[in-house]
């Protein structure tokens, strides 16, 4: 292939990558969309966070949640439409489903960070010949149950269980008309 050749091929190369990351079902495509999905929840989570905080002087435990909600409603409405294409699952299901993952992962990160934190601690070499603060045991703790979780838990959850058509979805849509409000119609 010559230089003209690749550099005249390059735009169809370029659309074909584009595709492939946009419309592509493969694990690979799939996880990086769901990657850039959490980042921009995460981002979301932070900001609503220090917001709530900095500006409107709420406590911060009730900043933090209510910033983790706002950033967990992004990435389900993210995820719906762009990483996994699920536009054919019903929403009330998805909103079911994906509520009881947040909740997992929610769980599995707070009690991981904290035995991960405890189990460093046990660690006496840590401390007295690396130096490491307790700091450190939590940044180390955190990140890396942080990581665990999200690709063990969430990613392979949403993509099996969430996102996909299941026989659990009628019990979702059952339960989520259960617990809203009827509109009464009148003709």
């Amino acid at each position: 292939m010559t230089p003209i050749t690749a550099l005249q091929s390059m735009p169809e190369n370029i659309s074909r990558l584009k595709n492939r990351f946009l419309n592509g079902g493969d694990i690979v495509t799939t996880f990086l969309r769901s990657s850039i999905s959490s980042q921009i929840a995460s981002w979301i989570d932070m900001g609503v966070g220090f917001v709530f905080f900095a500006f409107i002087h709420l406590a911060p435990w009730l900043s933090t949640a209510i910033g983790a909600v706002c950033g967990g409603i992004v990435n389900c409405c993210i995820n719906y439409r762009f990483t996994f294409h699920a536009s054919d699952v019903p929403v009330k299901a998805v909103a079911v489903k994906y509520s009881m993952i947040w909740v997992g992962s929610l769980l599995l990160n707070v009690y991981g960070t904290q035995i991960a934190y405890e189990l460093l601690n046990q660690f006496h070499f840590l401390v007295e010949e690396l130096g490491f603060k307790p700091n450190g045991f939590y940044a180390a703790a955190r990140l890396s149950v942080s990581l665990i979780v999200s690709l063990f838990w969430n990613f392979l959850m949403q993509k099996n269980f969430v996102y996909r058509k299941s026989r659990f979805d009628a019990t979702a849509i059952r339960l989520v008309d259960a617990l809203t409000p009827r509109k009464n119609k009148t003709k």
